[in-house]
């Protein structure tokens, strides 16, 4: 049993990695805001005086880092912040965890020209996002310890308390019989959270250190992937329209051709990829019980 310290634990990848370790080890979960019906406690990382004098005390096994700034508009119109939350505090859990880290990155550190994108591929951010995600794992193996970064892309679930979701937005704007726009261009294979999860323990399990890369089966574009759920959900499919990143006028540019491929890690753990449409099957079963 390793005692194990997770950022962001509230998020939803939090909470299917707590379901997933808390039986076999002891977990400290941590994030700037703590629901309700939750425990745990609040953890500022950016900080780096509170991180100096609370995480030596903890005597921990691992760091999992999950806690980021990952809307990609918000890093593009205030960088600083993004550098602060993305990068800086992974540095100040590198200085003052004293133990492995495993850290959680993701495929816009690449342009989108060709993905999906090995872990040998050069990578080549093209919004301050990227950047700043890309800056965080340079600084991991700049320590030369035997630490774990894992990219991933497009982590969904269904989480009440979450507001990132691209899932929870399709299924509750089709609910609500509200047209949704959703790009064409923008390619990926989008990543269940308890995918990833079972991944991170099968990675804890094996000592699996480096760089890997993690995704699900399907590669597809946004618009499939809407497709995708309102078909599983039961929802009308009518609602959802075509539209491209130049017609969104986003702030921030977007990979094209984005994703990861799960090759390595996949022979590495024993474990394949599942498929969209199983993922989402699975996730709407567990409304029903």
């Amino acid at each position: 049993m390793k005692k194990i310290l997770i950022t962001g634990a509230f998020g939803q990848l939090g909470r299917a990695l707590t379901c997933e370790l808390g039986n076999e080890h002891r977990l400290i979960l941590t994030d700037t805001f703590i629901p309700s019906d939750s425990h745990g406690f609040q953890l500022d990382i950016t900080d780096r005086k509170l991180v100096k004098e609370m995480l030596p005390a903890l005597e921990l096994d691992l760091i999992i880092n999950l806690a980021a700034m990952t809307d990609v508009d918000g890093c593009e119109s205030n960088p600083d912040k993004a550098w602060i939350v993305n990068s800086v505090s992974v540095q100040n859990l590198l200085d003052f965890g004293q133990c492995p880290l495993i850290h959680i990155s993701s495929d816009y550190v690449f342009d989108g020209e060709n993905g999906p994108y090995k872990e040998i591929d050069d990578t080549s951010p093209i919004n301050v996002y990227g950047e700043t995600k890309l800056e965080s794992e340079e600084l991991i193996w700049a320590t030369g310890e035997r630490h774990l970064v894992i990219r991933t892309n497009v982590v969904y679930d269904y989480e009440p308390t979450t507001k990132a979701s691209f899932l929870k937005w399709v299924v509750e704007s089709l609910q609500n019989n509200k047209e949704i726009h959703v790009v064409t261009d923008q390619y990926n294979n989008p990543t269940w959270a308890s995918s990833l999860a079972y991944v991170i323990k099968r990675c804890i399990e094996l000592h699996v250190t480096g760089l890997v890369h993690w995704g699900d089966k399907d590669y597809l574009n946004r618009f499939e992937f809407a497709k995708q759920i309102a078909k599983v959900f039961g929802l009308n499919q009518k609602l959802i329209k075509e539209t491209t990143s130049e017609a969104l006028n986003q702030l921030a540019l977007r990979p094209e051709k984005g994703g990861v491929d799960s090759t390595v890690l996949s022979a590495a753990i024993g474990y394949e990829p599942p498929s969209l449409a199983d993922s989402l099957q699975s996730i709407k079963e567990r409304f029903s019980e």
